[in-house]
């Protein structure tokens, strides 16, 4: 079977959805570009900073499209490409878009704040304190997972590390050109992807080779910089520069798969229980990010709905944007299945005393296949490649790091203000932004410096349970309007399925290897779930009994 009409029936799919059922969410939900959002009521040049919506897509998705939507379709191929294909594209319109936009949406309505504040508005303070914890460590885990990928990519291909870092001086340049100096955005965009690619080239001349822990060291110095640095200057420009790179690879790759026709050669089916575990949950718990992700509701509603310039936009970058990246998944699918079963376990199975390639070289090297019928060399479009992942890793990172602050500060906002004088030591020290930053990098550094195979199944599982509840916020808040609310409402009762089993066969697992410190948080982020889904019941069903809540 030729790989073309997997990729084919996936854009066809995506492009359809976009524009019947993203505008059916549109409907629901209400967009009104005659609202005033709050990146211009609240637009303090920091966080709050309007954005034309090609420049905050550009944020928005570098920001959600990490190394996760490459490592998860690629190792889930295990259990066949038909599993992994379908719920990469069910699971992309019918979840994770939705999910993304309604996140971005909710979150305007409440001021551009977190998900824990639109939890506090609809089902009290105890609820936003217990999301905000269950947020947080989930962060940590993000940053932890994260900067092990940065760094073991850096130490393997040590012309991306020149590069990463060349990217963000050209960011800041880009910054104060055209946000502060009112340069042409077009001409200032053309001028800064040439120096992106100046970089890759200058990266290829001059590679720098450090150890893993000290990039680790380097990359958490360097987020503690970006997350408390005015988003102008760092993460808003950078962002968008370097999605151009993403938009190039996902074009080339696509483009070059149709002229390269590659056959799947890999399984259709492979088991119900394989390697990875039991088809249910695992399979949805390690595609992760190419279906859904509840990093992208903290991304969605921590930095993104910050800078909507309207809300129109709210459909576009965030029901088109996880669109984009259900694509991209599919060509990291792909790159895996027309592989035969002896060349894929080449990368994915370790040898004895040698590590295997992983997932990240599996795709490197099919889109470098693929790069290769546009007339670019192998080994270039291989470096590229590997360049680009670790740029959006990098990216991903530093986000995640803002993100740890935001929820750190608005766990204590609140519970300051209406506790009074006494309490205010302890306001002033938790809302205090370069704590809030210190405190999530250590926490975060502490756990990078472990086991790597241990912190990311916990992270996969806990990011999924998140997206639960996302979702789960976002259908009382409709509830409580009088709105229907089952297409979030379903997802949302699929999704706790799937992770609570998952988290609970993780912490089982830790608990007999010996990781404490994993087992201890995998046991915290689960009672935490229950424990908010509970209250959700109970606020959904006084919703109900108001004659308010509706509920499909």
């Amino acid at each position: 079977m030729s790989a073309l009409v997997l990729m084919a029936i996936a854009i066809i799919a995506f492009f359809i959805a976009y524009k019947t059922y993203g505008t059916f969410l549109a409907k629901e939900l209400e967009l009104d570009d005659s609202r005033i959002t709050p990146a211009h009521t609240m637009n303090d040049g920091v966080d709050y900073v309007p954005a034309k919506a090609p420049v905050l897509l550009g944020h928005h998705f570098a920001s959600i499209a990490g190394a996760a939507p490459i490592i998860g379709p690629v190792t889930a191929a295990l259990f066949g490409w038909i599993p992994a294909f379908l719920w990469i594209v069910l699971g992309g319109i019918f979840f994770g878009a939705v999910h993304d936009f309604t996140s971005i949406v909710a979150s305007i309505r409440h001021k551009g704040k977190s998900i824990g504040v639109i939890i506090e508005k609809n089902m009290g303070d105890t609820g936003k304190k217990l999301f905000n914890i269950f947020a947080w460590l989930t962060l940590v885990l993000v940053i932890a997972a994260f900067a092990n990928v940065v760094a073991n990519t850096f130490v393997a291909v040590p012309e991306a590390g020149t590069a990463s870092l060349l990217f963000i001086a050209i960011a800041v340049f880009y910054g104060f050109v055209v946000y502060r100096n009112n340069f042409p955005v077009i001409i200032g965009t053309v001028i800064g992807v040439a120096l992106l690619f100046l970089a890759i080239w200058v990266g290829v001349m001059f590679p720098l080779a450090l150890s893993k822990e000290a990039w680790i060291m380097l990359m958490l110095a360097y987020v503690v910089v970006a997350s408390l640095a005015p988003v102008w200057i760092l993460l808003q420009p950078r962002d968008y520069l370097n999605s151009f790179l993403l938009y190039g690879l996902i074009g080339g790759a696509v483009i070059g798969l149709f002229i390269y026709n590659p056959t799947v050669e890999l399984t259709a089916y492979g088991g119900f229980n394989t390697k990875l575990g039991w088809m249910f949950p695992v399979l949805f718990v390690t595609v992760a990010c190419g279906a859904i992700s509840g990093f992208h509701s903290l991304v969605a509603s921590g930095t993104t709905a910050k800078q909507i310039d309207k809300e129109s936009d709210a459909k576009f970058i965030g029901y088109g944007g996880m669109l984009i990246e259900s694509t991209l998944a599919v060509v990291a699918l792909i790159t895996a299945i027309m592989l035969s079963q002896v060349d894929y376990n080449a990368f994915m199975v370790a040898e004895a005393g040698k590590a295997a390639p992983g997932p990240v070289a599996l795709f490197s090297t099919g889109v470098a296949g693929f790069l290769e019928k546009l007339g670019i060399p192998f080994t270039t479009g291989k470096t590229f490649t590997s360049l680009v992942v670790s740029a959006f890793a990098l990216t991903t990172l530093d986000t995640a790091t803002r993100l740890g602050r935001y929820v750190f500060q608005e766990y204590f906002e609140k519970a300051a203000a209406a506790k009074g004088k006494s309490e205010s030591a302890m306001t002033k020290f938790g809302t205090n932004p370069i704590v809030a930053t210190l405190v999530t990098v250590v926490v975060s550094g502490w756990m990078a410096m472990g086991s790597y195979s241990a912190i990311w199944p916990v992270f996969g599982a806990a990011n999924q349970l998140l997206a639960a509840l996302a979702l789960l916020a976002v259908s009382v808040w409709l509830a409580k309007l009088g709105k229907k609310n089952g297409y979030v409402k379903y997802p949302m009762f699929f999704m706790f399925a799937v992770t609570l089993t998952a988290l609970g066969q993780l912490i089982y697992k830790n608990v007999i290897g010996g990781q404490i410190l994993l087992s201890v948080v995998a046991i915290a982020l689960f009672i935490l779930a229950v424990i908010l889904a509970i209250f959700a019941t109970k606020t959904l069903k006084q919703a109900t009994n108001d004659g308010k809540g509706i509920s499909a």
